[in-house]
């Protein structure tokens, strides 16, 4: 189905006993409460056939990110891309990601994400010194992840708008609420964000989405709709491993994934399974090693991005 192997654009790596991860600490996250490391997920992604992956960050600490970016450097081209965290607000943005840049595996930095779902503000992206940040960061030519909730979609459409030049990827469709009164909120919002054309969206963390006993055809609606306002070629294939062990093996959300798309054309399936990942990660070839930094060569831009 794709000649250059499956693209998983969204998954994670951690280990509790290395450093806290606030978020994990919520009701019903008991089971994530372990290592989910390098070899795991090389032995993961074999079975699934999965060549190239994408490693987002889990917490607000550059110390990590550099962690992830020498992991990726490590893993013998599995890892073909970072996103990564500065602190937006600060002053030193540029300074920062020259610095992970310079750091051992930075040429695989290929974008930044704050995990604005955590920030109470609906506005929060709306910020000045947020938008100067996210501003530099489409100036060093890296791609910035978006994880936000249903109430600040609105202010994430008017920071694609503001910044036409930048490269956006909404993460997990902004958790669509499967509740007819929400869902509907979901979609007109989500409609209105598919505008942009510098925006793109992951296909990712909807299965532990579903209610208990909930089958995967709740989720068809979903995808159906995301299909239409973003089309196949901006959509992205993740698994949003380990937090999917949740509700599934690695090798399962791939499956119930590509079930979710098996009526588009092969081409089409091939742009959400891979394809469509890697001008926007400005991935190299599976199996390949990037060997100069993104801002060098394949680096992400609106250029590049698929057509819907």
């Amino acid at each position: 189905m794709n000649p250059a192997g499956l693209v998983d654009a969204h998954h994670h790596l951690w280990d509790p006993a290395r450093r806290r991860y606030p978020w994990m600490q919520r009701p019903g996250l008991e089971p994530l409460h372990r290592p989910f490391g390098p070899a795991d997920l090389a032995r993961e992604a074999a079975a699934a056939g999965v060549s190239s992956t994408v490693l987002v960050q889990t917490v607000a600490e550059t110390a990590e990110t550099r962690e992830f970016l020498a992991a990726a450097e490590g893993s013998g081209g599995l890892v073909a891309a970072v996103v990564g965290w500065v602190d937006l607000r600060g002053a030193a943005v540029t300074d920062e990601l020259a610095a992970l840049r310079a750091a051992p595996g930075g040429g695989l930095l290929r974008g930044v994400r704050h995990q604005v779902e955590d920030e109470p503000d609906p506005d929060w992206l709306r910020r000045a010194d947020v938008r100067r940040g996210a501003a530099a960061v489409a100036a060093a030519g890296l791609v910035q992840d978006l994880l936000v909730r249903l109430d600040q979609l609105p202010a994430a459409t008017d920071l694609a708008r503001e910044l036409p030049e930048a490269v956006f990827v909404l993460d997990h469709a902004a958790k669509p609420p499967l509740n007819p009164v929400a869902l509907a909120v979901w979609r007109e919002r989500t409609a209105d964000l598919a505008r942009c054309a510098n925006v793109v969206c992951k296909v990712s963390g909807l299965f532990t989405l579903l209610p208990p006993g909930g089958g995967d055809e709740l989720l068809a609606p979903v995808v159906q709709h995301l299909l239409e306002v973003f089309g196949p070629r901006r959509l992205l294939l993740g698994t949003d491993w380990p937090v999917s062990t949740l509700a599934g093996g690695y090798g399962d959300v791939v499956r119930r994934t590509s079930a979710l798309v098996r009526d588009l054309s092969e081409a089409e399936r091939s742009a959400v399974l891979g394809a469509a990942a890697r001008p926007v990660y400005g991935l190299t070839p599976a199996g390949a090693r990037a060997a100069v930094p993104p801002e060098a060569d394949g680096r992400p831009s609106r250029g590049n991005l698929p057509a819907g």
